[in-house]
């Protein structure tokens, strides 16, 4: 039996009093590998913000791994974004921390106290993004595409069934991109849903994957082999 980790039926998302997606049904599952392309202000950021709770729903349902998100209470907030990863496109590291103090407050903050389990977990976030050996570089000594690694594997610490990514290689050259996405793809394989926003179409033709488009307030389930990819070469 599949696992549903978002559900979204008949939703309105609002930023402030603008309607911005109207309608909206949704089910990702574990596993699944989700791009969610739009147009600038299309409301991609909106969606997103929806499914962490940023944002209220004032009309539908929307169910988030395990958390009824348009009931959820405030004090309920923080834990149902420790139940998914995030990554964003500016990065948020702390930039007087070091790669494995970065990684080290978020794991004590979520409730692992015990030394070896800390360095177990660090040890194996890092080598899944192959970043083990800047452990204890600080942000400002990593490339862009170093310091977004580094993001993943904090978003991946508590072991997530979903991860949202909004525009996370926009600061980032082609290659680099495309090591975000591999890596992505390698979670995906372990059973992690990603759902990734982003404008660089030119990852949906890297990656032949799943894709949603916001077109008209609508969210739309496109087709990957009728997408015209020469409009981005």
């Amino acid at each position: 039996m599949s696992e549903k980790v978002i559900q979204l039926k008949y939703a309105d998302i609002y930023r402030k009093e603008k309607l911005i997606l109207s309608d909206v049904n949704l089910e990702v599952e574990k596993g699944d590998f989700y791009f969610l392309i739009g147009k600038v202000g299309s409301g991609k950021t909106s969606l997103i913000k929806t499914l962490y709770a940023e944002l209220p729903l004032v009309k539908g349902t929307c169910y988030v791994a395990g958390f009824h998100v348009n009931n959820i209470e405030p004090t309920k907030i923080p834990f149902l974004r420790r139940s998914i990863g995030i990554v964003f496109q500016d990065f948020q590291l702390l930039e007087e921390l070091t790669v494995y103090q970065n990684l080290k407050t978020v794991l004590k903050a979520t409730g692992t106290t015990k030394t070896s389990k800390i360095n177990k977990r660090i040890e194996e976030v890092l080598t899944e993004v192959d970043l083990l050996n800047k452990a204890e570089s600080f942000p400002h000594e990593l490339s862009g595409g170093e310091q977004q690694r580094v993001v993943i594997a904090r978003a991946i610490l508590n072991n997530p069934p979903l991860i949202l990514a909004d525009e996370p290689t926009g600061n980032l050259d082609p290659d680099s991109s495309k090591i975000i996405i591999d890596i992505f793809k390698r979670l995906q394989s372990l059973g992690t849903a990603i759902v990734v926003a982003t404008h660089n179409y030119s990852l949906l033709k890297y990656l032949n994957s799943k894709v949603l488009k916001i077109e008209n307030q609508k969210l739309i389930l496109e087709n990957h082999d009728e997408i015209d990819f020469s409009v981005f070469d």
